[in-house]
């Protein structure tokens, strides 16, 4: 029976900043798992160092279960984001070396392919209604069938999902750069270009639209109902979700399906979005809700109320990450979507994935474990770099949620 050896936190900038959990076993079988936490990073770093690797060297590998139960409820103080995206890494490597041990790919350690890839979603954006319907033309003339929409509000600087460049990256500064918002303006311009990518395009993709967690049930709950005409495929984080029964009013009011999720940790977070059906997607990620095993631990619940499966996969997760989340995508029976952001050529350089984008899917390997190589000797050539994510403040000034 292997045990652990050796556990590394690797902090490396190729692109964007990511942590990674590199554990080693008495076999010599390695195994990766993302522990990158947008903003931040040294925190989940200094957990894993100061706490989880001196829990971690000397016990079996093999032992997913017992040491994901051990990590959490071993803590006392159980969940929040530093904690949970710790053990999601330590859980993650555990299966990548399951895999590696038995010559599998981790989806067949999940009882095997359910479908043959995962659909996924491109992020097409514009600092103009004409830039973004020509992104969009862009992401449909290279495969995909799902596309989310963004487009920066007139007069609102620094509006949420719109890139500068070739890659999207809010985290842009040393200090959170604060950005103006203005609720009655998205409302009234979102609705209009969402509108005019239907005109120009029709209805033969899926359309989607990210609200970031800015409106109000009410103002929710408005917005979802100009949208219906349009189908969209879903609107994503209409509403913050710490109060989950809020949801019940912006159910009622549209029938525009809700994604929600991807800052949650753990089931209890959306229990009873799930349990009482207020939305149509659920967003979490393995890096973030605890790893593979209570990830779909997620899924099986929102399985039985025909919830659907929709997680969080922007260029912050690392390839080690994505690939987790794809091995567990093609297994479940209730699959929905799959976030997908292509990472910069650069992080390649670092992290060597052998999942493929094609016909606007993405398909695992079939290479032992999770499929992902590490080059450490590439990944001390970029230095960790801070940076944090933007604060949102209202035209008075006040705090809002960006």
């Amino acid at each position: 029976m292997a045990t652990i050896t050796q556990a590394k936190v690797i902090i490396t900038s190729p692109g964007r900043n990511f942590v990674t959990l590199k554990l080693t076993t008495s076999d010599g079988v390695t195994g990766l798992g993302d522990a990158t936490l947008n903003g931040r990073e040294l925190a989940v770093a200094s957990y894993l160092n100061d706490h989880l690797v001196p829990l971690l060297i000397g016990r079996d590998a093999d032992r997913i279960e017992d040491m994901w139960q051990y990590l959490y409820k071993g803590a006392y103080w159980r969940r929040g984001p530093v904690t949970m995206t710790a053990i999601s890494a330590v859980d993650t490597a555990l299966w990548d070396i399951k895999g590696k041990v038995a010559g599998m790919p981790v989806y067949d350690l999940l009882g095997g392919k359910a479908r043959e890839g995962a659909l996924v979603y491109g992020h097409a954006s514009g600092a103009t209604v004409g830039e973004l319907i020509d992104d969009v033309a862009r992401f449909r003339e290279d495969g995909y069938r799902a596309i989310r929409a963004q487009a920066a509000v007139p007069g609102v600087a620094g509006t949420y999902g719109v890139r500068k460049g070739s890659v999207y990256e809010p985290a842009a500064a040393a200090l959170p750069e604060e950005q103006l918002w203005d609720t009655e303006r998205y409302l009234d311009f979102a609705p209009r270009y969402l509108a005019d990518i239907r005109e120009k395009f029709g209805f033969d993709f899926h359309l989607l639209h990210d609200v970031h967690h800015r409106l109000t049930p009410t103002e929710a709950g408005r917005l979802g109902a100009r949208l219906e005409d349009l189908r969209l495929f879903w609107m994503e984080d209409p509403s913050p979700a710490e109060l989950q029964e809020n949801f019940r009013q912006i159910r009622q009011a549209t029938t525009t399906p809700i994604a929600v999720g991807e800052v949650f940790n753990s089931i209890w977070d959306c229990q009873q979005l799930i349990s009482e059906r207020l939305i149509d997607y659920i967003r979490c990620s393995v890096a973030h809700a605890g790893g593979i095993t209570h990830v779909r631990r997620i899924f099986n619940l929102a399985e039985l109320y025909q919830v659907r499966t929709g997680s969080h996969g922007a260029t912050d997760l690392s390839p080690v990450s994505m690939s987790a989340a794809v091995h567990l995508d093609v297994t479940v029976p209730n699959f929905g979507i799959q976030e997908y952001m292509e990472h910069a050529p650069v992080t390649h350089e670092v992290f060597r994935p052998t999942y493929e984008l094609r016909d606007g899917a993405l398909h695992p390997s079939a290479a032992p474990g999770l499929g992902v190589e590490l080059d450490e000797e590439a990944a001390s050539r970029f230095p960790y770099d801070p940076k944090y994510l933007p604060v949102g403040r209202r035209s008075d000034g006040s705090v809002h949620d960006w």
